[in-house]
C-alpha cells in the first residue's frame, strides 16, 4: 500500500503536477487540433469566399465607424438625436470626399502623369551623376565593380517589368474581378457603417447575453479593453498619417520640390506601416532630390530631419501616448511576420489584430494562472521579499 502510495506521489509530482509537462501537453494538443483542422480545411472553403466578400467593406466600415463614433456620442450627450448625428457626419464626409475629388485627386493625377513621363529623364540624370562619380580617381579602383553590380540591377529591372506585364495580361480577370469587389465593398460600406454607428454600442451586450452567466462580466471586460486598444490604434494611426501628409506637402511646396501633393499624399498612406512608413516615403523624395541637384536634396533632407521630430517629438506621443505598450522590436517582428503571410493587408493591419490578441492572451494567462495553482507559490515568495 505504501509502495503503491509512493508510485504515485512520484507520478503526480513528476508527471501529473509538473508545469513542464502540462505546458508540453497543452502544445500537443494544439497541434492535434490544428492538424485536424487541415484534414477538414475543405469544409470551411463556404466561409473564406464569405469572409472574402464581406471581410473589405466591414474592415472599411470598422475604420470609419472608431473615427466617427466618439464625434456621434459628443453630438448626442449634447442633446442632438444620435440618427441626425450620424446623417451631419454622413455629410460632411460626403463633403470632404467631393472637395478631394475635385482638388486633390486631379492634381495627383497630373503629377503622377508627369513623373512617368519624365521618369527616364530622370533615370539619365542619375546614371550621368553616377557616372561623374565614378570616373573620379577616387572611385576608380570600384569603377568595375560598379558598372557589374549596374548592369545586373538594370537586367533585373528589365526581367521584373517583363514579369509584371505577362503576369498582369494573364491575370486580367482577377484585376478585374478586384475592381468589381472594391467597387461592391465601397457602395455597400456606408451602409455597414450607419447601422454600427446606430447599434454598434448594443453589438457586445446583445452577442454575450448568449454565453453562460460566470463568464458574461469577465468576457465583456476583455471585449472592452481589446476595442479601447484597437479604437485608440485606428484613430491614432489615421490622424498621425493625415498630419504627416500635412506637414510633407507643406514641407515639400516650400522648398520647391516637384510632385509635393503626390510626395506628400503618399508619406501620409505609407505612415500607417509604423517606423518604416516614413523612410519609405522619402525613397521617392530623396531621388528627385538626387536629380535636382545636392543643394535640393540637402533641402529634401532637411524637411525629412523636422518632419520626424515635430512628428516623434510631438504629435504621436500627444495622439498615440502609450496605449498599446508594444515594444519596437515587437512591433517590426509583427510587421514582417504579417507582411509575409497577408501582404499589404497584414501589414497593415497586423498591429491592431496584434494589440487585440495580446489582450485576449493576457487575460486567458492570469485566468490559467489562478485555476492551475501553479503560480501561487512563486507570487507568496516575491510578496514575502
Amino acid at each position: 500500500m505504501e509502495k503503491d502510495k509512493k508510485r504515485l506521489s512520484w507520478f503526480w509530482k513528476w508527471f501529473l503536477n509538473n508545469q513542464f509537462v502540462t505546458a508540453l501537453l497543452i502544445i500537443l494538443l494544439i497541434l492535434l487540433i490544428l492538424n485536424a483542422f487541415t484534414k477538414v480545411s475543405y469544409l470551411f472553403e463556404p466561409v473564406a469566399q464569405f469572409v472574402g466578400v464581406v471581410g473589405l467593406p466591414i474592415v472599411l466600415a470598422g475604420v470609419f465607424y472608431y473615427l466617427m463614433n466618439p464625434a456621434v456620442d459628443y453630438l448626442e450627450k449634447k442633446g442632438l438625436k444620435r440618427i441626425y448625428s450620424i446623417f451631419l457626419l454622413f455629410l460632411l464626409v460626403i463633403g470632404l470626399i467631393t472637395w478631394g475629388v475635385v482638388v486633390i485627386v486631379p492634381k495627383i493625377r497630373e503629377q503622377t502623369v508627369s513623373f512617368i513621363d519624365n521618369f527616364p529623364n530622370y533615370l539619365d540624370v542619375i546614371d550621368q551623376k553616377a557616372n561623374e562619380i565614378l570616373n573620379d580617381p577616387i572611385f576608380g579602383t570600384f569603377k568595375d565593380q560598379f558598372d557589374s553590380y549596374g548592369d545586373k540591377i538594370t537586367t533585373w529591372l528589365t526581367d521584373f517589368i517583363r514579369n509584371v506585364s505577362s503576369s498582369t495580361i494573364s491575370s486580367l480577370g482577377k484585376i478585374v474581378g478586384a475592381v468589381a469587389s472594391t467597387l461592391v465593398a465601397i457602395f455597400t460600406m456606408p451602409f455597414i457603417l450607419f447601422y454600427l454607428l446606430k447599434d454598434g454600442r448594443n453589438l457586445t451586450p446583445y452577442f454575450v447575453k448568449f454565453l453562460p452567466n460566470k463568464i458574461r462580466k469577465p468576457t465583456l471586460k476583455v471585449l472592452k479593453e481589446m476595442n479601447e486598444q484597437v479604437s485608440s490604434y485606428i484613430r491614432g494611426q489615421l490622424t498621425v498619417a493625415f498630419a504627416v501628409a500635412i506637414m510633407f506637402i507643406i514641407g515639400f511646396s516650400i522648398i520647391g520640390l516637384d510632385y509635393s501633393v503626390t510626395l506628400g499624399v503618399v508619406a501620409g498612406f505609407l505612415n500607417l506601416i509604423p517606423y518604416l512608413g516614413s523612410f519609405l516615403a522619402m525613397v521617392p523624395a530623396i531621388f528627385l532630390g538626387i536629380v535636382a541637384g545636392p543643394v535640393m536634396l540637402v533641402k529634401v533632407l532637411v524637411v525629412f530631419v523636422i518632419e520626424q521630430t515635430i512628428e516623434g517629438r510631438l504629435i504621436s506621443p500627444l495622439v498615440l501616448g502609450n496605449e498599446l505598450s508594444v515594444h519596437p522590436v515587437t512591433i517590426l517582428l509583427v510587421l514582417l511576420t504579417s507582411g509575409k503571410l497577408f501582404g499589404v493587408v497584414g501589414v497593415i493591419l497586423g498591429i491592431p489584430v496584434y494589440a487585440a490578441a495580446k489582450v485576449l492572451i493576457t487575460h486567458l494567462f492570469e485566468w490559467y494562472k489562478d485555476v492551475s495553482q501553479y503560480y501561487h507559490e512563486e507570487e507568496k515568495a516575491e510578496e514575502e521579499k
